[in-house]
C-alpha cells in the first residue's frame, strides 16, 4: 500500500512541475510609464537641442567624452540626453554597471560623494562589450540636480573628478550654473538646453498619441467643464462643487491650464471690481503653490470655494 502511494505521489510531483513550468514560462509584461517608454533610446531622437547633440555624436564617434556640465529649465531633455548617450556607449548589457545615476537633491552631503561616488569611480572597467564592439574604458557618474549639493560636497567632488579622470567621466545636471562652483565648471564642458517650442512638445504628444491610439482634441479643457463650474459657484451647494471639482482632477485636467482658462473668464463676468480683484488675488496664491508642488485638489477646491462665496455675496 506504502509502494502504490510513493508510486502515485511521484507520479503526480511531473505533472505539477510542468503546470508551474508552464505558468513561469508566460511572462506577464509590466507596464512602463509613458515617460519611460518613449524617453530617447539615442542621441538623434532628442528634441530641440541641435548644437548639444552634434556635439555628443563627435564624441561619441570617438567614443570618448570629456565631464559634462548641462544646464537650463527643467523638462528639457538634460537627463534623456545623458542616459541615451550611455546607452550607445555601453550597451544594454553594460549600461547598469557602467552608469552610475544619483539625484543630488536628495543624496547631497559629502558623505555621499566620499563613499558612493568615490568607491564606484575607483573601479576599473573593460574595453570591450559582449557583442564585441568598442567600449569605452571608463564609467559615467550622473549628479542629477547638482546645483543643490553643498559647497563642502562640491569641493570634496572636484578632487574625485582630478584623481580618477582616467577611469571615470562626470555629468553634473542642474538648473542653475551659477550655483556650482567655479572649480567644477572649469572643469567640464558646458552645454545650455533650450527650452522646447511649443510646435516641438504638441508634435511629441501627437506621436505618443497616435501610436498609443488614443482619441485627442486641440482644446486643452473644453469650455463646458470650466462654466460648469462657475455655475455650480453662482447657483449649486458647496457639496456639488465638490464633487466636480474631484471629476475635473479625476479626468486628467492640469490645474496650471484651468487657471489660466478661468483668469479669462473671470475678466468678463459680470462681477464688481472688489470681488474680481479677491478672486485673482487667490488665483495668483493658487498659482504659486501649485508651482511648489501643492495638491492640485485642494488648491481648486479653495479658489472655486472663494468664488462661490464672492458670488452669494453679490447675490
Amino acid at each position: 500500500m506504502q509502494a502504490f502511494l510513493k508510486g502515485s505521489t511521484q507520479s503526480v510531483k511531473p505533472q505539477r512541475d510542468k503546470a508551474t513550468a508552464g505558468s513561469s514560462g508566460e511572462k506577464r509584461q509590466k507596464p512602463v510609464p509613458w515617460v519611460e517608454k518613449y524617453r530617447p533610446k539615442c542621441v538623434d531622437e532628442v528634441a530641440f537641442q541641435e548644437e548639444v547633440v552634434a556635439v555628443l555624436k563627435k564624441s561619441l564617434e570617438g567614443a570618448d567624452l570629456p565631464n559634462l556640465l548641462f544646464y537650463g529649465p527643467p523638462g528639457t531633455g538634460k537627463t534623456s540626453t545623458i542616459l541615451a548617450a550611455a546607452r550607445e556607449l555601453y550597451g544594454p548589457e553594460l549600461y547598469r554597471q557602467r552608469v552610475l545615476e544619483l539625484n543630488a537633491s536628495d543624496e547631497r552631503g559629502i558623505q555621499v560623494v566620499r563613499e558612493k561616488v568615490k568607491n564606484f569611480a575607483q573601479l576599473t572597467v573593460a574595453g570591450k562589450r559582449p557583442d564585441g564592439k568598442h567600449c569605452p574604458p571608463f564609467k559615467i557618474i550622473i549628479l542629477d540636480e547638482a546645483d543643490s549639493m553643498t559647497n563642502a560636497a562640491q569641493a570634496a567632488l572636484r578632487r574625485t573628478m582630478e584623481k580618477e579622470s582616467r577611469t571615470t567621466r562626470f555629468c553634473l545636471i542642474c538648473n542653475y550654473v551659477s550655483r556650482i562652483i567655479e572649480p567644477l565648471t572649469s572643469r567640464c564642458s558646458k552645454f545650455r538646453f533650450k527650452p522646447l517650442a511649443n510646435d516641438i512638445q504638441r508634435e511629441r504628444l501627437v506621436e505618443i498619441c497616435e501610436k498609443e491610439n488614443l482619441k485627442y482634441t486641440k482644446e486643452v479643457i473644453p469650455p463646458k467643464v470650466t462654466e460648469n463650474l462657475l455655475q455650480i459657484c453662482y447657483k449649486g451647494t458647496f457639496e456639488k462643487l465638490e464633487a466636480a471639482v474631484k471629476n475635473m482632477i479625476d479626468e486628467g485636467y492640469a490645474g496650471t491650464q484651468i487657471l489660466t482658462q478661468l483668469h479669462d473668464i473671470i475678466i468678463e463676468e459680470s462681477l464688481n471690481d472688489k470681488q474680481k480683484s479677491v478672486i485673482t488675488e487667490k488665483m495668483a496664491v493658487v498659482d504659486k503653490c501649485l508651482a511648489d508642488g501643492a495638491d492640485e485638489y485642494l488648491q481648486l477646491l479653495g479658489l472655486f470655494s472663494v468664488i462661490m462665496q464672492q458670488a452669494t455675496q453679490s447675490s
